[in-house]
């Protein structure tokens, strides 16, 4: 496991000296997911200033291209990547990927050209299936997985959880934990904006999908006006399930309760959190740690979510948050009606996460951190 002491290329790098070229690997920094935000975040944190970065990009998030186009993209990319290594002159190659089937695929062709070019390569999992689970019934695979992470100079994992599964599947790999990051901004924390006088406004922000839990918020939503709480629920963001999503709504004639307020960012993402009382996201896909749930802990929302991935690792029940079973709508229900009836308890609660935020979770934390291990693989 790599160390975490401060390095004397780090040193010199903090007195001014430029460090080596890093090539970033990830979707266009316009597109609107987790993996953008974190190569918006090094980009503009002070690791800018110490290292040379720059981007490939890849994937389709940001793009708008046809069938064919994105064929032809994917062929080449091997080839484009490998003149963008040349001209860049980069030492590091920092890959982001994650344990879903198209991206691990995608970017093991990144790595394997990284590698053969002899660069140093961090490899970061932005979370997907635990490494056991991912070729499950495949030991040939589950072989070559096992060896391929060993390959990079670093695998950087996200949660506690990671590192276990992770040095029990691979004990030769080089890993280490480096969480994700925010940035808070000022918000109003006093105990009026969570005032027992109106109803519990809730949001949930990030990709429409089934495993996120938003089916079994929305009929959360339907038990809690049947019990007689109001509660009102947006919903931001885009994806597959929206279709299903409609209908649900629909169904429950909830359609005064809950909003689907589209894809939003900027200016419109700040107010929803500024509104948000709670963040309802009761997933059970296997998260890495959601900037969803890092951003609305440092608005003043509090979360109620079920305890996977590094989640965990952030919040602590009835401390920062209410953690609830995942598929359990009648569970989500009663968690929020606690708070609905509660309000010294929800206040409590959104002051203690936003400064578990604040404290654990600073850009410049994640900056550091990945700083030393440039700073080490350079040396």
């Amino acid at each position: 496991m790599l160390g975490s002491h401060t390095t004397p290329i780090l040193a010199a790098l903090a007195g001014g000296t430029q460090g080596p070229r890093v090539l970033v690997l990830g979707p266009a920094r316009t597109a609107v997911s987790g993996v953008a935000t974190h190569l918006n975040q090094l980009f503009e944190s002070s690791l800018a200033g110490y290292f040379q970065l720059s981007q490939f990009q890849v994937g389709s998030e940001g793009r708008s291209e046809r069938s064919m186009s994105t064929a032809l993209r994917l062929i080449k990319s091997p080839f484009t990547f490998t003149l963008c290594l040349i001209q860049s002159r980069a030492r590091i190659v920092h890959i982001n990927t994650s344990f879903e089937p198209k991206g691990y695929w995608r970017d093991m062709v990144y790595l394997v050209v990284a590698k053969a070019m002899r660069r140093k390569v961090v490899y970061q999992i932005h979370g997907g299936a635990l490494p056991r689970e991912f070729f499950a019934g495949n030991r040939t695979l589950t072989r070559l997985l096992r060896r391929i992470l060993c390959w990079p100079d670093a695998v950087v994992l996200l949660a506690k959880s990671e590192m276990t599964a992770y040095a029990e599947f691979a004990p030769r790999a080089r890993l280490l934990r480096i969480a994700n990051a925010v940035t808070p901004y000022e918000v109003d924390l006093r105990v009026e904006r969570y005032a027992q006088n109106r109803p519990l406004k809730l949001a949930y922000l990030g990709r429409l999908a089934v495993n996120k839990g938003i089916l079994e918020t929305i009929e959360a939503v339907r038990i809690l006006r049947d019990r007689g709480v109001d509660v009102d629920l947006t919903i931001g963001g885009s994806g597959a399930a929206e279709g299903e999503i409609s209908r649900a709504i629909n169904a429950g004639s909830l359609g005064d309760r809950v909003h689907l307020a589209g894809a939003i960012s900027g200016d419109v993402k700040q107010r929803l959190w500024d509104e948000a009382d709670v963040f309802a996201f009761p997933t059970y896909h296997r998260e890495g740690l959601p900037y969803a749930l890092l951003e609305a802990m440092a608005a003043g929302a509090v979360p109620v979510v079920s305890p996977v991935g590094a989640i965990p690792d952030v919040m602590e029940h009835e401390v920062h948050g209410l953690f609830v079973p995942a598929h359990d709508s009648v569970a989500v229900a009663t968690a929020l009606e606690r708070l609905a009836r509660d309000r010294q308890l929800l206040h409590r609660l959104a002051v203690a996460a936003r400064k578990r935020v604040i404290e654990q979770y600073s850009v410049a934390r994640l900056a550091e951190e990945l700083g030393r291990v440039y700073a080490q693989l350079a040396n």
